[in-house]
């Protein structure tokens, strides 16, 4: 490939995975941006190629592997396209996944996304394509703010304020491909939060692999909760959401933080993984029961209204059906507002690879099943209860489909693409504005209402 006569070189990008990946990608196209590249969403077009793989677990790095042959097939058919593959797959395997797809022509680590724009140009101008780029997780230094391209909705976008986990969790591979926990500065997220609200963006949702431990790692020394009284005090935003809570340091202070703080909404997004102590145990989760139950409490004393999301694993290696069925029950007592469930996945490099006792995959998906059946009835239930509730709505666009086209926003309770919207039928609003909606109806995991009057 030679530096193009007619214009500049053409990115196309596919992202995979989490928001934190999503994340990397923003930053990513942002470079791309500053550097004079032209970014489209048509890979024919495309000069460079290029995925944001996910290697979290088995089905991700699956669908990982799938775009990197589907992006091979478009660049077979137009000779001179490049193919480049980046993230958390990119290091896991190195060299290794080049072998696998040998049409790779550079790879570059989860570590190293600052490097892959001086690698292509490089790469450019002596038309030779290097293959792997991967740096150790502990040689990672935190970059500067830069610019980001955001692929959400404009008016809404995630703040990554930390990379890395210090969790020795048994069934992740995260420590490994991202290594240590790293906070960024306030300071540095500050900017970003400048940056991101001087768009259009009115509501951050923060995210990291445990962002309870925020702060701890600085000098000096902060936390969360204290990060949170100064993003509350940035006039622009209208809601902020906590995701990726980890239990461990849900302490009360910060609880009350969120209570009395003006724009961070009572949304607790706490992946607990499990309930029973012996499970956790091996989990090397650092709960147990009572502990899980206690911080349940505590956030409903000072906030009843609080919505609570959970994530669990079942299929845990050496899972028992008692131990199953103590899940079941505690997810049936608790009433969790919103919950996902995954089957256990066995990754090679965990710690629970090794373990005896594994839990037939035909089994596990029985209590997966078993356990959203439970969970629907439980969001239904809950649903229900906003009918005829007036809620603020923060309006996303237009949705069309037979019945004609609507209004779709989020209400405060739903964070974004995993909890449901809300369907405006009649009223006026642009793209953007807060309004109130009387709540009309309730579906499995949506919400239908009416514009009642524009909010403050």
């Amino acid at each position: 490939m030679t530096p193009q006569a007619d214009g500049p070189l053409k990115v196309g990008v596919i992202s995979l995975g989490c928001p934190k990946n999503q994340v990397d990608t923003e930053r990513m196209l942002g470079r791309f941006i500053q550097q004079g590249y032209e970014l489209t969403s048509d890979p024919e077009v495309a000069d460079l190629l290029v995925v944001n793989t996910c290697g979290f677990v088995a089905d991700a790095e699956a669908e990982s592997r799938e775009a990197i042959e589907e992006m091979a097939a478009i660049k077979a058919r137009h000779p001179g396209k490049r193919l480049l593959v980046t993230g958390c797959l990119s290091q896991r395997y190195g060299d290794d996944l080049i072998k696998d797809h040998p049409s790779i022509d550079l790879s570059v680590g989860a570590n190293t996304y600052e490097t892959l724009i001086p690698l292509i140009q490089q790469s450019v101008q002596t038309e030779t394509w290097s293959g792997n780029q991967v740096t150790p997780v502990t040689d990672f230094t935190q970059e500067e703010t830069v610019a980001r391209v955001l692929t959400t909705h404009p008016q809404s976008a995630y703040l990554k304020i930390a990379e890395g986990c210090n969790n020795p969790c048994a069934f992740c591979i995260i420590p490994q491909l991202r290594g240590p926990f790293r906070s960024r500065t306030p300071e540095d997220l500050r900017a970003e939060v400048q940056m991101l609200v001087s768009g259009s963006v009115r509501e951050l949702n923060l995210v990291s692999q445990d962002t309870t431990l925020y702060g701890r790692d600085l000098n000096p020394r902060t936390d969360l909760a204290a990060l949170v009284r100064d993003l509350d005090t940035v006039d622009e935003l209208a809601w902020i959401r906590l995701l990726y809570l980890y239990p461990t340091l849900m302490n009360e202070a910060l609880i009350q933080t969120v209570a009395q703080s003006e724009r961070v909404v009572p949304y607790f997004d706490i992946p607990l993984q499990h309930s029973h102590s012996d499970v956790l145990k091996r989990m090397k989760r650092a709960e147990r029961y009572d502990d899980l139950v206690k911080l349940i409490q505590l956030i409903r004393k000072y906030m009843p209204e609080a919505v609570i999301r959970t994530t669990f694993i079942v299929g845990f290696p050496g899972e028992t059906q008692e131990e199953f069925d103590h899940l079941y029950q505690f997810v049936e007592q608790t009433g969790f507002d919103h919950m996902g469930v995954f089957t256990y996945s066995d990754e090679p490099g965990t710690t629970a690879f090794d373990m005896a006792d594994k839990v037939p995959q035909e089994v596990a998906e029985q209590r997966m099943d078993r356990l959203m059946t439970l969970q629907q009835g439980i969001s239904a239930q809950r649903l229900a209860g906003w009918v005829g509730e007036t809620v603020p709505v923060l309006v996303e666009g237009i949705q069309e489909d037979e019945q004609g086209a609507m209004l779709v926003g989020r209400s405060w309770f739903q964070a974004p693409e995993v909890d449901g919207q809300v369907f405006i039928t009649d009223g006026e609003a642009a793209s953007g504005d807060i309004v109130a909606v009387t709540i009309t109806e309730s579906l499995d995991y949506d919400l239908v209402g009416i514009i009642a009057e524009a909010a403050e």
